[in-house]
């Protein structure tokens, strides 16, 4: 005889039979998980009891070790990579040669959280200024940035009165990069924020390892100043995963707490306190990137 045929829950067309259905799958899925959990345990005591080794743990599957190795990761001996280091767009902001200036502009559409966030990218980027769009082309918005000495601009896209873009382009002749914006925390939004400096802020470019993803952060690398004031206490981290950046704002916060030593017995004199430095990270700003790299503008 055959076995039952197990039915899934979509197959079902009664709502409460399909609940009923699924609350019963998944105790039973539960259950056979404890049983084998059980059986693991019992069999590495008894490996242990016997001195033998025990059973081998095995490595859960995730997106991060199912990956095939990419070809084009960067490796530290790479002479055409420095090569083209110091004859690409962004040679002459990196070596200091000229100070990065931001214009910052949006679509013709206006939003209602765009106002907010472009304060934010201002405070976030040094000497970025904001202009407005108006009724001006993008191309004549790139021919008044160059003529004014700006060396990037960055473009603020708007869907259902929400910032949902960026577009970076590089001046005085490109790249361009396009970014998505996903799961927007705005600084006004975060409980118990941190309010940020005007001092320049250190940059942090985490897994940026690939050509592309070392093109992307060197443009990214571009819209700040290479001298940051560690006064501040200021970080901007920008993290690659998956095709994802994640983009971090936080400050350096030090707190001296003291704490006093247990008395001894015997002894008169009151014990001096010790000072304890703690330091944490403040948040200041939240977001997630999801960019397209164009060669021209």
């Amino acid at each position: 005889m055959k076995g039952k045929e197990t039915v899934l829950p979509s197959t079902i067309k009664n709502k409460e039979k399909r609940s009923e259905l699924h609350a019963k799958l998944k105790h039973q899925k539960k259950a056979e998980k404890k049983k084998k959990a059980k059986a693991r345990d019992a069999a590495e005591k008894r490996a242990l009891e016997l001195g033998e080794e025990p059973p081998p743990k095995k490595t859960p599957r995730t997106i991060e070790n199912t990956r095939e190795l990419d070809e084009t990761v960067c490796k530290p001996d790479d002479e055409e990579l420095f090569v083209g280091n110091d004859a690409d767009e962004f040679s002459c902001i990196l070596k200091e040669e000229r100070l990065p200036k931001i214009l910052i502009t949006t679509s013709r559409f206006h939003s209602t959280r765009g106002p907010a966030f472009i304060s934010d990218l201002i405070s976030v980027i040094p000497n970025s200024h904001y202009y407005k769009r108006g009724t001006y082309d993008l191309k004549k918005i790139v021919d008044y940035a160059n003529n004014k000495d700006f060396t990037s601009i960055i473009v603020v896209h708007t869907n259902r009165r929400e910032p949902d873009a960026l577009l970076i382009i590089g001046l005085p002749s490109g790249p361009t990069a396009h970014f998505k914006l996903s799961k927007l925390v705005l600084h006004k939004d975060i409980k118990n924020h941190g309010n940020p400096t005007s001092h320049q802020p250190e940059l942090v470019l985490n897994n940026f390892t690939t050509r592309l993803g070392h093109r992307m952060g060197r443009l990214i690398q571009s819209l700040f100043p290479q001298n940051p004031n560690f006064r501040g206490r200021r970080v901007v981290t920008f993290h690659n995963q998956r095709d994802f950046i994640f983009f971090r704002h936080h400050r350096y916060i030090f707190e001296t707490k003291e704490s006093k030593q247990p008395e001894s017995k015997g002894k008169k004199d009151e014990p001096e306190p010790k000072e304890k430095v703690i330091a944490r990270l403040q948040v200041c700003n939240s977001d997630l990137f999801n960019p397209t790299l164009q060669n021209t503008m």
